[in-house]
């Protein structure tokens, strides 16, 4: 019984799991910065900005708030005034007037403390949206500085092709999984992502088979998000996989838990296979349950099959 040991210095992956995880960390002590800013700061100071929030990618939000903290902020100025200083904070692809005005109407409505902007409570709210400001700062570094390390990785390159796969989950791949190449079968692939299936017991009792979950957890974190991606795509031969699973108990949530696990499984080989081979992705018809191919020539529309 054996086990190869890759030295992560020798093989030229040490920088790319400093950077993966230095990206995690940010990313969770965001998370927690937002969770704190949506779920205490706002429901007291301003309640009604919360609906504005839509993504951790609004910047606006966190660039009016500072300048704006309570809706006494607001409501100091007049309307002219308040659309002069806001327009540079609201975004361009917005009909500015029409927002401005909302915005400047849930302030006079607005049922926040009546906290004046100088108050030791708008400062401490005022440096966590600034924290907010330097961890989203911190992340779009480090994702450029990913990219422009990985850029002329021939796997990085690869990854990049698969449908739900982004930089920083093939970044997160790469890092986690090292050379995938050293697997010499996909089936160790998927258990060393924890995949594979096991089935515990214990005398006469046998349980039912389910993933293992034994392996690497950041990298089946990976997978899965790569899977949700993907199967919210219009078309690729993953999201297909899915509906397939789901075609008769669309509803069912078991069922969908299942489908899923089918396709981070399915995604883990594909990943496996185009780095051995070191060939991109290409889109291809799925085998109908019938199990014919629509074809167009010998090889397909689109070139061989994988």
């Amino acid at each position: 019984m054996t086990q190869i040991y890759i030295d992560p210095v020798q093989s030229g992956f040490h920088d790319v799991q400093e950077l993966s995880k230095t990206f995690a960390n940010i990313t969770l002590s965001r998370t927690r910065l937002q969770h704190s800013i949506l779920n205490h700061y706002i429901p007291l100071y301003f309640p009604e900005i919360g609906a504005w929030w839509n993504s951790t990618r609004s910047a606006w939000w966190v660039n009016y708030l500072l300048r704006f903290p309570t809706p006494a902020a607001v409501t100091c100025l007049d309307l002219q005034e308040f659309i002069k200083i806001a327009t540079p904070l609201v975004g361009r692809k917005v009909n500015k007037a029409a927002k401005l005005l909302e915005l400047y109407t849930i302030a006079q409505q607005s049922m926040g403390l009546p906290l004046p902007e100088a108050s030791p409570a708008c400062h401490t709210f005022r440096l966590k949206l600034q924290r907010y400001q330097e961890l989203n700062r911190i992340r779009q570094e480090l994702e450029s500085q990913a990219q422009s390390t990985l850029e002329r990785n021939p796997d990085y390159i690869v990854l990049k092709t698969i449908p739900g796969i982004g930089p920083i989950v093939a970044l997160t791949i790469l890092a986690e999984g090292g050379d995938i190449r050293r697997f010499a079968h996909h089936r160790q692939f998927l258990k060393y992502c924890g995949l594979d299936l096991a089935k515990n017991q214990s005398g006469t009792f046998r349980s039912q088979e389910k993933i293992s979950k034994r392996g690497n957890a950041r990298l089946r974190l990976a997978l899965y998000i790569a899977s949700t991606v993907a199967i919210r795509q219009r078309e690729n031969s993953f999201r297909d996989k899915f509906d397939r699973y789901t075609k008769l108990t669309p509803a069912d949530a078991d069922c969908k838990r299942k489908a899923m696990t089918a396709v981070m499984a399915k995604m883990a080989r594909v990943i496996h296979g185009l780095i051995k081979s070191n060939q991109p992705y290409q889109s291809y018809f799925e085998v109908s349950p019938s199990g014919s191919i629509p074809l167009l020539g010998p090889l397909g529309p689109q070139g061989p099959r994988r």
